[in-house]
């Protein structure tokens, strides 16, 4: 929220300042500068003034070109402390500082010292005047034509510079899979395209709870906006402002005002918009471009993530379909394998797993006893202890969820297939099916295992009733070291009360 002592005023008006064309003047004569700024004073190209820096030696020179690298034009002599002190400036200019768009006019009064159909193939210049032939008007002729020529130049470079940026900005929106992380890298990354002075604002469509219809809540701000996160927008912007959004998002379309502009974007089921909203000077036809390209290319990214998200939510309700069919059989709830999942990423957490890694576990930790599909329904479910014969049958449905799962080459399989095959592997090697010791067992077999038994003893089976939580808890401490890494039975207990919060939100 914004402090009372806080003031943030919004620009009225765009301002616009006007940028003047830098000019260097490189001469050992004091004369030739003053007369150049007399004839040139007043000078203006695109309504744009000239600003001189003068240097009068080829040093001189250097230290100017070196501090001051949006020269647009450099008026060049030839002959200074040395015959070639010109044209070692001019090598200078071009390989050594690597300045190739400023536009380079010799000027000479000694013409045989450096001939023009020498210098012009051996030297970067960009023209060639004999001073006595530079009258007023060729001088603003020339100034004309090479300032036109340094503007089509930058232009082709800030369209490269531009599309770079695009690419760059976009493929980092790419790689955000969430979608508040998504929201604040297209914020940042436009900033980067086009320049955000004062930041941008991401503005999303709430519904209203007294009636129909949507709001739209500052939802993600940078810059002088932060203030304004989670204030609807009808209260918080300048009403110009908020009737730029209003428009943009009944139509459905980006919108430009003059001080600021709005980008909208839709999902293919029209049922989420995003709104970014930037107070900046008119944008130039080139940043419009820029802006346009980077719009299509935050739209495909907004479609792609909405579908990715689409695909997995399918993906993993069939894991949990397919995980709930094996408990069914065994007569299990089907929010037992959800159990486990929760807790088999809040374990893995703790454990050091990144985000990603421990949300993987949390998908795969389902599929732990997928191989109870394949044990005959008279050993599954038989309420008494087994016998040997049976024990061995029913040992295979580790092995057996395995070999389903590993025949799919997606890393989730992958890993659900580990976890298959080692959630009864024993800390101690005592388990099953391989007899794995210690460290052999992989870190997500022993998260699941602990997972798995702890909300097992906790709830109702066919075979048993729910353990008291001190009875699980002397179970789980007693088997630290034997059946458990003790490392997990430690972070078990210290986030005890997280675990038992995700088994009383999903109970059987």
């Amino acid at each position: 929220m914004v402090q009372d002592d806080e003031v943030f005023e919004f620009a009225v008006e765009p301002t616009l300042a006007v940028e003047p064309w830098h000019v260097l003047i490189v001469d050992d004569e004091p004369a030739v500068h003053e007369v150049t700024r007399l004839v040139l004073g007043n000078f203006r190209f695109e309504d744009r003034p000239l600003r001189f820096h003068n240097a009068y030696s080829a040093e001189e020179a250097r230290a100017l070109l070196r501090a001051t690298p949006d020269l647009a034009v450099v008026l060049l002599d030839v002959v200074m402390e040395s015959d070639q002190a010109g044209l070692e400036l001019v090598k200078f200019i071009r390989d050594e500082i690597n300045n190739h768009f400023v536009r380079i006019v010799l000027r000479t009064g000694q013409p045989g010292q450096a001939p023009e159909h020498e210098v012009i193939t051996n030297y970067d210049i960009n023209d060639y005047k004999d001073k006595t032939e530079l009258t007023a008007q060729k001088l603003r002729t020339m100034m004309y034509a090479t300032l036109r020529a340094y503007r089509d130049v930058m232009q082709i470079e800030r369209n490269r510079q531009g599309l770079e940026r695009v690419i760059a900005a976009s493929a980092h929106i790419f790689s955000h899979q969430k979608s508040h992380e998504f929201a604040s890298a297209v914020l940042a990354q436009l900033g980067n395209v086009v320049g955000l002075a004062r930041g941008a604002l991401y503005c999303k469509p709430v519904e209203r709870q007294t009636d129909d219809g949507e709001d739209l809540l500052v939802a993600a701000a940078t810059g002088d906006y932060s203030g304004f996160i989670n204030q609807p927008v009808d209260t918080a912007l300048p009403q110009r402002i908020v009737d730029s959004v209003h428009r943009a998002f009944e139509r459905k379309e980006n919108l430009f005002a003059e001080d600021h502009y709005v980008l909208h974007f839709t999902d293919s089921h029209s049922t989420e918009s995003l709104l970014y909203v930037g107070e900046t000077p008119r944008l130039r036809d080139v940043d419009f471009k820029l802006v346009q390209l980077f719009c299509t290319n935050v739209s495909i990214a907004f479609e792609n993530l909405h579908l990715n998200h689409e695909l997995f939510e399918s993906q993993l309700e069939m894991v949990y379909l397919l995980a709930g069919a094996a408990e069914t059989r065994s007569r299990e709830t089907a929010n037992h394998v959800r159990r486990v999942g929760l807790i088999s990423e809040l374990l893995g957490l703790a454990a050091g797993m990144d985000e990603q890694e421990a949300a993987m576990l949390r998908f795969a930790a389902p599929l732990h006893d997928i191989g109870k599909i394949g044990i005959p329904d008279a050993i599954l479910n038989k309420p008494g202890p087994h016998t040997p014969e049976e024990a061995l049958v029913m040992r295979t449905h580790a092995e057996l969820g395995a070999q389903m799962l590993a025949a799919s080459r997606r890393p989730l399989m992958q890993l659900a297939a580990q976890v298959a095959r080692e959630h009864h592997e024993n800390w101690d090697g005592s388990g099953y099916p391989r007899a794995l010791k210690g460290e052999q067992i992989g870190m997500a077999g022993r998260i699941v295992a602990l997972a798995d038994v702890y909300d097992a003893l906790g709830s109702n089976r066919c075979y048993k009733k729910a353990w008291s939580t001190e009875e699980v808890q002397g179970f789980i401490r007693g088997q630290s070291g034997r059946k458990f890494d003790p490392s997990l039975v430690e972070l078990l207990f210290a986030r005890w009360d997280e675990a038992e919060d995700i088994r009383s939100r999903l109970p059987d």
